[in-house]
């Protein structure tokens, strides 16, 4: 009896078991088909977001992805402008509790570039107002340390430049509003706030190697001259593209300080100058296009000052003896310049200089851009001193437009701050005939190797350009001793590709010039700095096996015998 009790207990046990174990064996399978069914829901919602990436572009689907501000980057991606939170320092005068005389000492030796008083002045203040702007990490978190409850950290938009003082003038910068006070900044505005493009970086022209290349070789020409400013451009001869552009002294647009708002005057676009002999190839190929000057060889007299309706045309440096346009380049002769446009006429050589666009505001995106001084009526006398850029003023972006079109066979394009893509420039227009073009190549190659430009000559780059020195005009004259110094280059001279201009603003003679003040010896010079460094940038590699042909020029060109003392010191 007890047997038989036992088995039946047994059996019961049993069953309950197997129910139990069914149970589970049913719960694990929903449990799996649950997992099951996630994992390919998941699956296939990845698989569809990858479908969707390959077949169309990505696009943020939140503004929180796309900046408040577009950045601005040069040609190569280089970070020129960028926007990001940052912090702020503010006060509230009503909620302070601290003592605040130690409060204002305080907040000076965390911003030391301010002093205590002018922080004690907002302190002090009925309304509330920021103490910085701007502030790093580690510095809000001193002031935070400081325990005073009427200072509060705002994150702001912050707009950051992150190479400092580079291209500044080309930039521009930003007022507290966000908004573009001047440069880039300004000029496209628009496209830097619209919410359906800003995600995009707007790409420059410039390119930034380039730019610290010729901002400071500039820099250490102004400081050796104790010149009181300098500018500069490169500019690609074929699409007009603004490689680099600088005007001296700079600013840092991440500082903006009243004393330098004076620097923010961008010399190469806004101010205007009477830019003297780099006028003269113009007029030499306008009488070459015109047929006025047909035969080289021919010989003009530089001999005699030219006294025309109460004024004096004469050389700074008389060669005394006749000359023929090659020598007339070589050896800047104003004398024979104005007997060239006194042939050509009023007529063509106005239409030139309007072709090229000297009766205008300069070409470009920025807004800050002067208009030239024209003459008021074009007379005879006129006709002759603007011929050697005297009676005219013009910006030196207008020279560098102006001297494109005179190498690269004729065509005058349009400055531009932006990135052009290949076969995008502009069509241009037409100003000089691409045999006269190729003439100037040569004769640009000549002033570099046997003239005025000596100095400007960079070893294997072939070089071409031409000097220009003039007086500042003042009141009832020319002052004697301003004076703008300039040197209009062109590089590689076979293939011309790139224009550079360097200009120094009232240079002084040092040891360094061999107290000369002239373009020969202040402005060329830095033409020989600035080559070499940014050729090969550009893709253009020295060869000292090549050069411009002008073996058909060569002999035009009259050298005075040697004294036999010169001889043997030359032999040396």
């Amino acid at each position: 009896m007890t047997t038989l009790l036992a088995n039946s207990k047994k059996v019961q046990f049993s069953g309950k078991a197997k129910e139990v174990v069914a149970s589970a064996h049913f719960r694990l399978m929903v449990l799996l088909l649950v997992f099951l069914a996630a994992f390919t829901i998941i699956v296939g919602r990845l698989a569809s977001f990858s479908i969707l990436e390959d077949a169309t572009p990505y696009r943020a689907s939140s503004s929180a992805f796309v900046p408040a501000r577009g950045d601005i980057v040069d040609r190569n991606g280089v970070a020129l402008a960028r926007t990001m939170r940052g912090y702020a320092v503010r006060v509230v005068p009503a909620r302070l509790l601290g003592d605040k005389k130690t409060l204002a000492r305080q907040l000076s030796s965390i911003f030391p570039d301010t002093s205590a008083a002018e922080f004690l002045q907002k302190l002090n203040g009925s309304r509330p107002t920021y103490l910085r702007r701007r502030a790093l990490p580690e510095q809000v978190k001193q002031v935070h340390a400081l325990g005073e409850i009427g200072i509060e950290f705002p994150r702001e938009d912050e707009r950051l430049y992150p190479q400092r003082d580079l291209a500044a003038h080309v930039l521009g910068y930003v007022d507290a509003d966000g908004k573009g006070v001047m440069g880039v900044e300004r000029a496209l505005n628009d496209r830097l706030t619209d919410k359906n493009v800003r995600g995009a970086p707007a790409t420059l022209s410039i390119d930034s190697r380039v730019q610290a290349a010729l901002e400071s070789e500039l820099q250490d020409a102004m400081v050796m001259t104790e010149a009181r400013g300098a500018a500069g451009i490169i500019l690609d001869v074929e699409t007009g593209e603004v490689m680099a552009l600088a005007s001296l002294p700079v600013f840092n647009p991440n500082k903006i300080r009243q004393e330098s708002m004076k620097h923010q005057n961008n010399e190469v676009t806004q101010s205007v100058f009477e830019l003297g002999s780099t006028f003269k190839p113009l007029t030499v190929a306008a009488a070459l296009d015109a047929g006025t000057v047909s035969d080289l060889a021919v010989r003009y007299n530089a001999m005699e000052p030219i006294k025309v309706a109460g004024f004096t045309i004469k050389d700074d440096h008389s060669q005394d003896r006749y000359l023929n346009v090659p020598e007339t380049l070589v050896h800047s002769s104003n004398i024979v310049t104005a007997r060239i446009a006194d042939n050509l006429g009023k007529e063509p050589m106005e239409d030139m200089f309007r072709r090229l666009g000297f009766d205008e505001r300069p070409h470009i995106e920025l807004v800050e851009k002067g208009h030239p001084i024209w003459p008021r009526s074009w007379g005879r006398v006129t006709n002759m001193t603007v011929a050697y850029g005297h009676g005219i003023a013009v910006t030196p972006l207008h020279l560098a437009s102006a001297y494109a079109a005179l190498v690269n066979g004729g065509i005058w394009r349009p400055a531009t701050l932006l990135k052009v893509e290949p076969g995008k420039e502009a069509k241009g227009r037409r100003v000089f005939k691409a045999a006269t073009s190729a003439r100037m190549r040569q004769l640009l190659r000549m002033i570099v190797s046997d003239g005025t430009g000596r100095k400007a000559d960079a070893a294997g780059f072939r070089v071409g350009g031409k000097t220009g020195s003039a007086e500042k005009p003042s009141e009832g004259g020319y002052n004697k001793t301003s004076l703008v110094s300039t040197f209009a280059a062109a590089f590689p001279m076979d293939n011309p590709r790139y224009v550079l201009i360097t200009m120094l603003d009232e240079p002084k003679g040092t040891a360094h010039t061999s107290f000369q003040r002239t373009a020969g010896w202040t402005a060329a010079p830095v033409v020989k700095k600035v080559v070499p460094r940014v050729g090969p940038m550009l893709g253009v590699i020295p060869d000292e096996h090549r050069d411009v042909d002008v073996a058909e020029l060569t002999p035009l060109l009259w050298k005075p015998k040697a004294k036999p003392e010169e001889e043997n010191h030359a032999a040396e």
